[in-house]
């Protein structure tokens, strides 16, 4: 079926989610944005959804509900793409599980090992992992300034299963409105890529409140950051993770080392970074709100944890980014010698 055939719902419509949505709708698609922040669902419904790019503006008139009102939505939809924060994923996908059909798919746009929570919900054969080469940010309700239009946005699509679907054409299709997209028989290691590219970037940036740019020139951080590629790394081989070409890159440029995992965060800041670029994390605590600090090297100490091992540079700057989240630290640049100290767990 074309994709302007089906119907589609889009849960947690903030900067990655309202930027993939205003493409897919601006292509005449069918989807109903949803998200819990209510002052951003008041103003789209008052004034449409504006995305600012680095050559202009444009306003798109959205269908935006309101959590609450999701039920009072009848049908069923065909795809339910999620943007939410990956600690939300399982309460979204019982919320809208309901609205789905057997034979309905559920898209995690997320950073993230969320395949493994939406395919204990909902079933493998509902869920579809997706890996995101994305830099957006929301400042103010019903504004999104994106900082890399659909021609500079890169996704990667899949079945938990390893299977090409029609269903996965389908989402393909979809989203390819929005970035260039390629489906993938191993989203696992897919999405394990994108998690080696996160690791040395979202806390450590975080930490200093500084744009990612910023911190990974600062003195002493980047071999903290690397360090932190490497234990996540070493995980991933003792998983059995496949290392595969990602965000671009070809096949001859997945070195047999750990230096892939190095290399990525090198692709990070080159092409999908801006100067003032903040990670997701440091966004979110800006705003005051809890961050995905157990996404990313929060799950790289709790899996070493489950086959008795370490990582413990990751462990020290989770222990830093958990003080930030109860208040006794502020993300800043002073932090920087705090951040340092890592290394001495290693």
């Amino acid at each position: 079926m074309a994709a302007k055939d089906l119907r589609y719902a889009l849960v947690g419509s903030g900067a990655v989610g309202s930027s993939l949505g205003s493409d897919m709708i601006e292509a005449g698609l069918d989807v109903t944005l949803i998200d819990p922040w209510a002052p951003h669902v008041e103003a789209m419904k008052a004034d449409g959804l504006t995305i600012n790019y680095q050559t202009g503006s444009k306003n798109f008139a959205v269908n935006a509900r309101h959590v609450y009102e999701v039920a009072e939505l009848r049908g069923t939809f065909d795809v339910v793409f999620t943007a939410v924060k990956t600690y939300d994923t399982r309460w979204v996908a019982e919320l809208m599980k309901p609205l789905m059909r057997e034979d309905s798919s559920f898209v995690g746009l997320q950073n993230g090992m969320t395949i493994d929570v939406s395919a204990d919900i909902l079933g493998a054969k509902r869920s579809i992992g997706c890996v995101l080469g994305i830099a957006a940010n929301m400042p103010t309700p019903g504004i999104v300034n994106r900082e890399f239009d659909k021609t500079e946005t890169w996704l990667s699509v899949g079945e938990v299963s390893g299977e090409m679907t029609d269903r996965l054409a389908d989402v393909h299709e979809a989203l390819s409105h929005a970035a260039h997209v390629e489906m993938t028989d191993d989203i696992r290691s897919a999405k394990w890529m994108k998690l080696l590219a996160n690791i040395p970037e979202m806390l450590p940036s975080a930490i200093l409140g500084l744009p990612l740019i910023d911190a990974a020139n600062t003195e002493g951080v980047r071999e903290v950051m690397d360090q932190m590629s490497r234990e996540a790394y070493a995980l991933a081989i003792d998983l059995g993770i496949t290392m595969q070409p990602t965000l671009g890159l070809t096949a001859d440029q997945v070195p047999d080392s750990d230096q892939y995992a190095i290399n990525l965060l090198d692709v990070i800041l080159t092409s999908y970074s801006r100067p003032g670029t903040k990670v997701a994390v440091l966004q979110d605590w800006l705003k005051g709100r809890r961050a995905e600090i157990d996404a990313f090297s929060g799950y790289i100490v709790a899996k070493n944890e489950e086959l008795g091992k370490d990582a413990p540079v990751n462990r020290a700057v989770v222990e830093i980014g958990r003080r930030i989240e109860a208040g006794e630290l502020q993300p800043s640049p002073e932090n920087r010698e705090l951040f340092l100290s890592a290394l001495q767990s290693s």
